[in-house]
């Protein structure tokens, strides 16, 4: 027996689809922009018609009129019809132009890039249960990832996730040994190491693509004396007598995330913390049944999921929650643990000995 459609309720959600295309479509302007230099641009040099932006950046004027229209139709760009001139206000040039800024999140659009990329091998995925490593994934996925979260770092890791730990910080200013397991291109650990001069940082990465980038970075910033990068597996990652080692949106991801923290433990000298970021999540599915969430499950099942399986893992996901990870700390002997703070997009999470 069919059911009666509502009409009301069907457009209205046709309406949603028409937000939602739009918005999965001009992401991919997104990129284009930011490889471009267009948004940096338009904010450098102030409002410009399609030509005199395409001057400035050296790129075909056809094809920057119809992506200025794009991005001016998603309230990206605000448009002059006096001047023909396209402005880029500054809370859009704060997220798509100027990288240093905490709310910078153009490398999301990457990530985005990363999970169309990977459909194809994804599909395969879910008929089979099989997994796709981290490293098989685009290279965009790499770089993407880097430059959205090292956002969230810029604006809270010293400022107030460091301070919300019991005499980290303190340790921190006198001098102490760290270690940042699952480090990427080591935008966390580079911010720590400027932060705290007297401190020395070792960054572990399973990724050596991503272990050579935080190398170059290291000795960009002047910095090889007190940081060193080396590649290891999350749960056999060299030292001891580590005052804090820090997880930042990785645990989640691991093949062994058990075994990960029980190797933090074995690692960390009897008066030191383990720091764990993760993405914000609830403990039960409904809780994460909103914007955010959406974001964070979409990565999931695209990224997070599939490299955990891929070693036969427990497949947490980018939602795993606190219940869970407490689990995970006190399985492994930590005996406290506690929400030290949070952001909307983040659980920051101290566990202690």
């Amino acid at each position: 027996m069919a059911t009666a459609i509502d009409e009301a309720k069907l457009n209205e959600f046709l309406g949603h689809i028409v937000g939602d295309a739009g918005a999965a479509m001009s992401g991919a302007l997104v990129v284009v922009g930011d490889r471009l230099g267009l948004y940096r641009a338009l904010n450098d040099g102030g409002p410009a018609t399609a030509a005199e932006l395409a001057g400035r950046s050296g790129t075909a004027e056809r094809y920057v009129q119809e992506w200025l229209d794009a991005n001016a139709a998603g309230g990206y760009l605000t448009y002059d019809p006096a001047t023909r001139r396209y402005t880029l206000p500054p809370e859009q040039a704060a997220v798509l132009a100027d990288e240093s800024s905490p709310a910078f999140a153009t490398g999301l659009f990457q990530v985005i890039q990363a999970c169309w990329s990977a459909v194809p091998r994804i599909e395969a995925r879910f008929r089979t249960g099989g997994g796709l490593a981290w490293g098989e994934q685009d290279a965009c996925l790499f770089e993407g990832t880097e430059r959205f979260f090292r956002s969230g770092y810029v604006g809270n890791l010293v400022s107030s996730w460091i301070p919300a730990l019991d005499g980290v910080k303190a340790k921190l200013e006198q001098g102490i040994l760290v270690a940042d397991v699952g480090c990427g291109h080591g935008a966390s650990t580079l911010l720590m190491a400027e932060a705290f001069p007297r401190s020395t940082f070792v960054g572990f990465d399973s990724h050596r693509g991503s272990i050579e980038t935080a190398r170059r970075r290291a000795r960009a910033a002047g910095l090889e004396g007190r940081v060193r990068f080396d590649e290891a597996s999350a749960t056999g990652f060299p030292g001891s007598g580590y005052k804090l080692v820090a997880v930042f949106d990785a645990l989640h991801d691991m093949e062994d995330p058990a075994g990960a923290a029980r190797q933090v433990r074995r690692s960390l000298a009897d008066d030191g913390t383990w720091l764990i970021v993760e993405p914000y999540a609830g403990d039960s599915p409904e809780q994460n049944h909103n914007g955010v969430g959406r974001v964070f499950y979409s990565a999931s099942t695209m990224l997070c999921v599939p490299h955990s399986l891929s070693q036969r893992g427990p497949a947490l996901g980018a939602q795993a929650g606190e219940k869970r990870l407490r689990k995970l700390a006190t399985g492994a002997g930590f005996t406290r643990f506690r929400r030290a703070t949070q952001t909307p997009f983040n659980l920051v999470l101290e566990a202690k000995p």
